[in-house]
């Protein structure tokens, strides 16, 4: 059994070594003072859906990333375009009248079969839906990686809720990490540690938007034998 003495003192050692490395805010004010996410409230409606079910309906799962939606409000599923209404609004299993930004909510919607939808479409304002494309330009940072990426290059890539096969068309340009600087050649290829702003091809039509107007939908991940090869942003849309 051990001596409570040994744990008491033990645990005065943790305490005065937890004071010593303590620098700056205590944490939970650290985190309360962090500044939030620019989700737009007043932008035009946008989730993106991460699952679907059937029940009486069509059921939307999903995060709202902008704007705000009520029952009755009519959206458009993209990239099909096909349009729906929204019949009933759930958060956290509760009805409400309407959904803002940052709450992960379910939809149900008329106008759309269940089988019709997959995780990766979005859901948004019929005026004003978000763009998609298969081809686009992209800035990434090349993670672990053991071999040279260059065009031809296939992965798969991770965009908000959607996975897709993406394939390297074209390398434009090195980035210096530090000064930024872009290269006046192209490089024949890229390697870990690496910065390279390139040209990506989807297998399909995706949702997407440039970081610099909507990061949250312009943020990604390349993944290649269950590992994380490169994280990136979308630059511009291409086709």
């Amino acid at each position: 059994m051990l001596n409570r003495k040994v744990l008491s003192a033990g645990y005065k050692v943790f305490l005065e070594f937890a004071v010593v490395c303590q620098e700056g805010p205590a944490f939970i004010p650290f985190i309360d003072d962090l500044p939030s996410l620019n989700r737009k409230i007043d932008g035009p409606f946008i989730m993106p859906i991460v699952d679907k079910y059937k029940d009486m309906g069509t059921v939307l799962m999903g995060k709202v990333e902008s704007g705000e939606c009520r029952k009755g409000q009519s959206l458009v599923i993209m990239p099909n375009r096909t349009p729906v209404t929204v019949d009933m609004l759930l958060s956290d299993d509760d009805e409400v009248s309407r959904i803002v930004p940052g709450e992960n909510v379910k939809v149900k919607v008329k106008g759309v079969e269940e089988e019709d939808v997959s995780p990766g479409f979005v859901l948004c304002d019929a005026v004003n839906p978000i763009h998609t494309g298969r081809v686009f330009d992209a800035q990434l940072v090349i993670l672990e990686h053991k071999s040279i990426i260059c065009a031809g290059y296939s992965a798969v890539m991770h965009i908000h809720c959607a996975a897709e096969e993406v394939t390297v068309k074209a390398l434009i340009c090195l980035v210096d990490k530090k000064t930024g600087e872009k290269s006046k050649t192209r490089p024949r290829f890229v390697k870990q540690d690496q910065v390279a702003i390139m040209r990506i091809e989807c297998a399909g039509v995706i949702c997407l938007e440039p970081f610099k107007s909507f990061p949250q939908m312009g943020r990604f991940t390349l993944r290649d034998e269950n590992k994380t090869i490169a994280i990136g942003k979308v630059l511009k849309l291409v086709e």
